[in-house]
C-alpha cells in the first residue's frame, strides 16, 4: 500500500463498490495565535466546501494532547483518539484517505497517527484539496460508526532521551526552515537552534510548488544525501511539536525509508533548560 494516493485516484476509489472513508483535516501554523490573534478555523473552512463524504477532524482537539512541558502538539489520549477516529467511521478493515489545505502537514499527522495506532491502509491525498478536481459538497455526513481500535506501536516514537541518542548513533533529521534549525529566529519557542547532532532537512525541500510530493526516486536521492536510506540504520525526525515533522516521515515513507517521529520535538526540548541547544549551519 502506497503512502499517498492521487486526486485521480481518489476520484476512481470513491466511486467503487468499497469507497475508503476520507478525512479532512485542514490546519494551519498560526504565528498570530502565538501573538494572540484568532487561529485560523478548519472547520470553517470545511463547512464552506469538502470532498464529498469527508468528516472533518481537528487537529487540536483531536490528534493532539493539551499543550505542556511535553509541547505544543503531544499524543493525545489513545482511547479519545480512538472515539473520534470511529465517530468518523473508521475501521480497521476499510482503507483511509486523508487530506488538508493543501501543506500536507496535517494530513501526515492524521496518517502518523493512525499507522502508529495499527492501521494497515492510510494514505495522504498528494498535494491536498487543492489537488481535487472533482465536486464539492457543503453538507455535513453522519458515517455509520467504525470499529477502529487504537494500539500504539512500540516503534515509531522517540521521546527526548530517543532523540538524542539517534542524533549520535543514527540519522536524526531536523524538518523545520533552515533558519529555525539555526536559530537565525525562532517565532514560537523558548529559544532558537537544534538538537546537537541533527541535520537540517526542511519538509518543504521534500515537494514541489503544487504541494505534490517529489518523486520516490528524487526523495530517497535527497535523503540519502543526508545519510538516511533503507539500509543505513535508525532514522528519526522531528520538527517544532510533531506536525511538519510527520510530513517527513510521510516523504520518507514515499522514498521506502522507515523513520520514528519525536513528536515532544523542538517545542519539548527547548522547553527544558538543562537539555543542550546547538546554533548555526553545524549539525554540533
Amino acid at each position: 500500500m502506497n503512502a499517498i494516493i492521487s486526486a485521480t485516484e481518489l476520484a476512481s476509489e470513491s466511486a467503487g463498490g468499497n469507497p475508503p472513508v476520507i478525512l479532512d483535516v485542514r490546519w494551519q501554523l498560526s504565528t498570530a495565535k502565538a501573538a494572540g490573534a484568532p487561529a485560523f478555523d478548519g472547520r470553517a473552512a470545511y463547512e464552506t466546501g469538502h470532498i464529498p463524504g469527508a468528516v472533518y477532524v481537528d487537529l487540536d482537539a483531536d490528534l493532539a494532547g493539551p499543550a505542556g512541558a511535553a509541547g505544543r502538539h503531544p499524543l493525545p489520549d489513545v482511547a479519545s483518539f480512538g472515539a473520534v477516529m470511529r465517530r468518523a467511521g473508521v475501521s480497521a478493515d476499510r482503507d483511509v484517505v486523508v487530506y488538508d489545505g493543501g501543506q500536507g502537514w496535517a494530513a501526515a499527522r492524521t496518517w502518523w497517527m493512525l499507522r502508529w495506532t495499527g492501521h494497515p491502509s492510510v494514505r495522504v491525498l498528494d498535494g491536498g484539496l487543492g489537488a481535487w478536481e472533482g465536486p464539492l459538497e457543503t453538507s455535513v455526513p453522519s458515517p455509520v460508526p467504525g470499529t477502529f481500535e487504537p494500539a500504539p506501536g512500540a516503534a515509531g516514537l522517540l521521546d527526548a532521551d530517543g532523540a538524542a541518542a539517534l542524533a549520535r548513533s543514527g540519522v536524526l533529521l531536523d524538518a523545520r526552515a533552515a533558519e529555525r534549525y539555526r536559530g537565525d529566529v525562532e517565532p514560537i519557542d523558548r529559544v532558537g537552534g537544534h538538537i546537537p547532532g541533527a541535520l537540517s532537512a526542511p519538509t518543504a525541500e521534500n515537494v514541489a510548488q503544487d504541494g505534490r510530493f517529489l518523486p520516490a526516486e528524487g526523495l530517497a536521492s535527497r535523503f540519502k544525501s543526508l545519510g538516511a536510506s533503507g539500509d543505513s540504520g535508525e532514522v528519526g525526525v522531528y520538527c517544532g511539536s510533531g506536525v511538519s515533522g510527520a510530513h517527513e516521515v510521510l516523504a520518507l515513507a514515499v522514498a521506502g525509508i522507515d523513520a520514528a517521529l519525536y513528536i515532544g520535538s523542538w517545542s519539548e526540548w527547548s522547553s527544558d533548560e538543562s537539555r543542550p541547544v546547538a546554533t548555526g549551519p553545524d549539525p554540533q
